[in-house]
């Protein structure tokens, strides 16, 4: 069996979309609709800008979407049997199983990158890698620290990053050290995604998931909150709401889409790092990009 996977924040680079823009009438009309939507040119950030432009969070978001959007439309998402994304690529499979238009998914990635980063710059807060550790141990130190700082993005087996505020992440990555963790590295990030501290932002969230027009999927979403395969309308947007502030499962959803058949993962827009990510978490399927 076939899964679409769709990355995240990170993935961007200059350039990005230009070849797909240049590809077809369909897909240049569709990215040509994205600065219709978002009221800006994102499309000439995306080709022409500089790699600072690309990282501010309003622009990041939105880009990545309309590669990895963009993307499916070129492959014609054929013959896929389920789908995931990694955290903002959530937004992308969903476009990519039915569930939501281009515009409405566009709206609200444009809408979360705004509320995550109000919400950044509410606290100090910052992320973590952390390598070479168990996910139980990276759990018991979070735990173990004051302050806010928990597990947020569980990328592969030895691969975990913790999220929260600046002070808890510094004081847990100098744990993590003396516990045996090969890096704790702070992330070149302003906020801390996927933890408690985006409660603001998915309040915002909340009220623009709950009036856009969700329909059922065509084909399951493997959620980074459940790790199992959703096609409710109602349960999916509750879900994506609940990702601002709760971890991305990565592992376990791949782990849950092979154990339900996948055995060919095709990673659908800029960057090749889920497929990295998926054969650290099974070495025996395969990976490609889509393009």
């Amino acid at each position: 069996m076939k899964a679409l996977v769709f990355p995240g924040q990170g993935s961007q680079f200059v350039g990005m979309g230009k070849e797909l823009y240049d590809s077809r009438k369909e897909i240049k009309d569709l990215m040509d609709f994205s600065n219709e939507i978002l009221g800006f040119d994102i499309l000439k950030i995306m080709f022409e800008g500089t790699d600072e432009d690309l990282k501010k969070t309003k622009v990041t978001q939105p880009a990545i979407f309309i590669h990895s959007v963009a993307a499916v439309k070129a492959i014609d998402g054929t013959g896929a049997q389920m789908v995931a994304g990694h955290s903002l690529g959530e937004f992308s499979a969903l476009v990519a199983n039915g569930v939501l238009s281009f515009e409405d998914g566009l709206k609200l990635v444009s809408e979360r990158a705004l509320a995550m980063q109000e919400a950044c710059d509410i606290n100090p807060s910052s992320m973590a890698a952390i390598l070479g550790l168990d996910d139980a141990k990276v759990e018991e130190i979070c735990a173990s620290i004051n302050g806010i700082v928990v597990p947020a993005n569980y990328n592969c087996p030895g691969q975990l990053v913790i999220s929260g505020e600046s002070k808890a992440v510094e004081e847990a990555c100098n744990a993590m050290k003396e516990a045996g963790a090969k890096r704790a590295l702070i992330l070149p990030v302003n906020g801390a995604f996927h933890s408690p501290l985006m409660q603001p932002a998915q309040e915002r969230l909340a009220s623009a998931i709950e009036n856009a027009k969700f329909r059922k999927a065509t084909i399951p979403v493997y959620q980074n909150i459940t790790t199992t395969a959703v096609t409710d309308p109602d349960e999916i947007k509750k879900n994506l709401i609940a990702q601002l502030t709760g971890p991305v499962k990565w592992t376990q959803s791949v782990q849950n889409m092979i154990k339900d058949g996948a055995t060919n993962f095709v990673e659908v827009g800029p960057g090749k790092t889920l497929q990295g990510l998926i054969k650290k978490i099974n070495s025996e399927v395969t990976v490609a990009s889509a393009i």
